[in-house]
């Protein structure tokens, strides 16, 4: 008989959800294990690598989470609801599991804070705490939808493989310095991030080789895909409405 492998477990596991829901997957080549990545929706994501789940803004509203893989790592960009549920991470808490939030998550679940700017190891990952705001879309005057200071993006890096998903922000200083980017996920939900325009200054600037339009609402993805024909850059669509 094979041997089953634990990342193998994983990808059994989220491939069944997968059928059931309509969830794709990439895998990426990394060391100790690939890299795979399931597209739950919107801004919602799970990263398996090796043995290691880690799950990325969960939310009920887009998978049932008592069906999914129990996290060792959950990264929370912010705190508003399609970003952060406390009851979704309640259903794929375990024993051991890692929570990373932003302050303003701290009033509806406990779990380390990191502040922009911040590096951390979690289990052999090494995550990297990346500014999300805005620079030009507000709610009123003064008000912009995401404030600077208060929400994350996070660079993961797994066996070698580095993996920037931005949350919620338009294309800052902090993003488009960014370097040796292997995935990235880049918002494009108007009025509240980025304009297909804006992902591509961004994706121009911190070059990464495959790069996922996500959290994009009513924004044409294939607008990115124009935008950057031609810069040696894949662009990737998938179901993250």
């Amino acid at each position: 008989m094979a041997k089953m492998v634990p990342g193998l477990l994983f990808l059994m596991a989220a491939g069944g959800l997968a059928g059931q829901a309509g969830f794709s997957q990439d895998t990426f080549p990394a060391k100790d294990g690939d890299v795979t990545i399931t597209f739950v929706g919107h801004g919602t994501l799970v990263i398996a690598w090796g043995s290691l789940v880690v799950h990325v803004d969960p939310v009920g509203e887009y998978a049932d989470y008592t069906k999914l893989p129990k996290a060792d790592l959950v990264l929370v960009t912010h705190d508003h609801f399609d970003h952060l549920d406390a009851a979704a991470i309640a259903a794929i808490r375990k024993q051991g599991t890692e929570i990373v939030i932003t302050a303003k998550c701290a009033a509806k679940v406990k779990g380390t804070v990191m502040a922009n700017g911040d590096r951390r190891t979690f289990k052999g990952i090494v995550v990297e705490a990346v500014p999300a705001y805005n620079i030009k879309h507000e709610r009123s005057a003064g008000k912009p939808f995401h404030p600077k200071g208060e929400g994350n993006g996070y660079v993961l890096t797994l066996g070698g493989l580095r993996v920037y998903v931005a949350g919620d922000t338009e294309n800052t200083p902090e993003m488009k310095a960014l370097t040796a980017i292997d995935v990235a996920f880049l918002p494009m939900n108007l009025p509240y991030t980025m304009t297909p325009e804006m992902a591509a200054d961004a994706a121009l600037a911190f070059k990464p080789k495959v790069l996922y339009p996500y959290h994009y609402g009513d924004t044409d993805p294939k607008r990115l895909t124009s935008l950057l024909a031609g810069k040696g850059i894949e662009v990737r669509i998938r179901a993250l409405k």
